[in-house]
């Protein structure tokens, strides 16, 4: 790789014509629809209320939805690349915004390392499944790491077209998907059992709301593409409602598919032999469905489906350490744009480091990669990312009670929507943290060790907010 790269100065900036179809891309790629799936649904079904889980994604995506019509509102007025820091820094100020970035680069840090952790164990369970050698999971990870480290270096238009090909390949076998099991229905036909009251709250909802939120992580990082979009001020908008209403459709519409095709009285049973690692309900389902090819062209795109998350969450944390740095938060050199690729080149290579070190010492301590590296980090990636939301909607009521001129007479999208997100970002809080011992399946110390780390970042980066000039 060459090291050829430029200080950002106000005029160096990260430059690109993305279109909202490839920021959207970008977004569900990292939402990853078939690891949500294959990963997400049988927790969601075997910890959570069984066959009213789609439930909670639905609930989610209502959640999300209020939230971005706030998002939406203020993105004309934050000028600049960063997501949550930025939104949160110009409607509460530097200090708290600081405090927000930190919780952002722990929440997509853990998100990436569970991936890395499953991307893992999927590789060598195909290997094996296939009759390959037995091989450690962290093989397999670190070299899913080194191809997405090159990909990450340079420009974000290969990125684009690498995770465009895979999400249009795993959404088109899942939808195929869906359309044989409407068609060619389970045990109790086209049941609209999960959407009975009396089935979607029995057993843990919170669990199912929490797998739910988890599948959307990265979704607002729309924002984090602004300089490299063709038009932000329309594409950002657009590309972020597109997200929500994509990535919840989907998930709900496929998770009530797969109650169909398995039968609400046995969806739990099933899914409880996945997560004993006894069967697993994405192929299986796949197999009963479309058939071994099915099952066969399923497998491989869960591993494409896996590169395509990680790729994704290594571009954005990239780019929020490089949005950081040009504020004086980080070392300078993070702010580096590449003469060549027009990318900040320095700030993946540390990114790149970073994700391999905890990856190692996971490694080293022998942590299981599903339940103790996937679940446990997907635990505190979710818990970081409501904290994030919450805070941003907090963020969007107070910049607009300050500048109402902005307002423009828009009550609903200004003050009303947001602060019913605020509402409901609580609740969804309150869900995720008192489930939090299930999600980890550790002690009540340990999982509350995990579940503080997105709050300790957030004081953490406050305090140091408040030393900065």
């Amino acid at each position: 790789m060459s090291t050829d790269t430029t200080p950002s100065t106000g005029a160096e900036r990260l430059q690109g014509r993305l279109g909202p179809v490839a920021v959207v891309f970008m977004v569900v790629a990292a939402a990853a629809p078939l690891t949500v799936i294959g990963g997400n649904l049988p927790l969601a079904f075997g910890m959570g209320n069984g066959a009213g889980a789609p439930i909670g994604f639905v609930i989610a995506s209502l959640v999300l939805l209020l939230f971005s019509i706030g998002f939406v509102a203020m993105t004309p007025y934050v000028p600049e690349a960063g997501a949550f820091f930025s939104y949160v820094t110009l409607g509460l100020g530097r200090r708290l915004g600081t405090g927000v970035a930190a919780v952002a680069l722990i929440a997509y840090t853990a998100i990436q390392v569970g991936i890395y952790g499953y991307i893992g164990w999927a590789i060598g369970d195909t290997v094996a499944f296939y009759g390959g050698p037995d091989l450690p999971w962290p093989l397999y990870a670190f070299a899913t790491l080194a191809i997405v480290a090159v990909l990450g270096y340079r420009h974000i238009e290969l990125s684009a077209k690498v995770l465009g090909v895979a999400l249009a390949l795993e959404i088109g076998i899942v939808a195929l998907l869906d359309l044989v099991i409407v068609a060619d229905p389970g045990p109790a036909g086209l049941t609209l059992t999960s959407f009975d009251p009396a089935t979607f709250t029995q057993g843990a909802v919170g669990i199912s709301v929490l797998f739910a939120l988890t599948g959307f992580i990265g979704f607002e990082a729309t924002a984090v593409f602004r300089d490299e979009a063709r038009d932000p001020e329309r594409t950002i908008p657009r590309a972020t409602y597109a997200a929500v209403l994509i990535i919840g459709g989907f998930y709900a519409l496929t998770c009530w598919a797969f109650v169909v095709a398995i039968g609400p009285d046995q969806v739990v049973e099933v899914a409880q032999r996945t997560l004993d690692g006894e069967g697993n309900m994405l192929l299986d389902t796949t197999d009963d469905n479309l058939g071994r090819l099915g099952r066969d062209i399923v497998n491989v795109l869960l591993l494409t489906s896996l590169f395509a998350c990680v790729l994704s969450f290594h571009n954005v944390i990239a780019r929020y350490q490089f949005a950081l740095a040009g504020k004086g938060l980080l070392p300078q050199r993070l702010a580096e744009v590449h003469a060549t690729h027009r990318s900040p080149a320095f700030s993946s290579i540390v990114q790149t480091v970073t994700a391999a070190v905890i990856v190692g010492v996971l490694a080293v301590l022998g942590v299981d990669p599903l339940v103790g590296v996937f679940g446990s980090m997907a635990g505190v990636a979710t818990v970081g990312m409501v904290l994030l939301m919450l805070t941003t909607s907090v963020a969007v009521l107070v910049f607009f009670a300050r500048n109402r001129e902005h307002s423009g007479g828009r009550l609903w999208q200004t003050r009303i929507a947001p602060a019913v997100a605020c509402v409901g970002l609580l609740g969804s809080l309150w869900l995720v943290l008192s489930n939090f011992t299930l999600v980890t399946g550790g002690s009540a110390t340990v999982s509350t060790v995990l579940a503080a780390i997105p709050f300790a970042g957030l004081l953490a980066g406050t305090a140091v907010g408040g030393r900065l000039r």
